[in-house]
C-alpha cells in the first residue's frame, strides 16, 4: 500500500537538496506515518488506520467516527 495518510489524504512530495554550490539532486520529503489502532465506540471494535501525526490530531478534535465518515466521503479510507 502507497504512503499515503487514511485521514488526510497527505502523499509524500518531491524536492530537490541544494548544496552549497547551488547544484540540485532530486530528493523526497516522506510523511510521519505510523500504524494506530483507534477504538470504536459505535461498532466496539478496534479500526487500523495508517495515520500522520496531523490525522492523529484531527481524529483528537473532531472524533473518530466524524472524521472516518469525512474520510470514506473523500475517497481516502474503505473500511468494511
Amino acid at each position: 500500500m502507497a504512503k499515503v495518510c487514511q485521514i488526510t489524504g497527505r502523499k509524500r512530495m518531491k524536492g530537490n537538496n541544494v548544496a552549497h554550490s547551488k547544484l540540485r539532486t532530486k530528493r523526497d520529503f516522506s510523511l510521519n506515518l505510523k500504524h494506530k489502532r483507534f477504538w470504536s465506540e459505535e461498532e466496539q471494535r478496534f479500526i487500523t488506520l495508517k495515520v500522520t501525526c496531523k490525522g492523529m490530531r484531527t481524529i483528537k478534535k473532531n472524533g473518530l467516527e466524524a472524521t472516518v465518515r469525512e474520510a470514506q466521503k473523500k475517497g481516502y479510507v474503505k473500511i468494511v
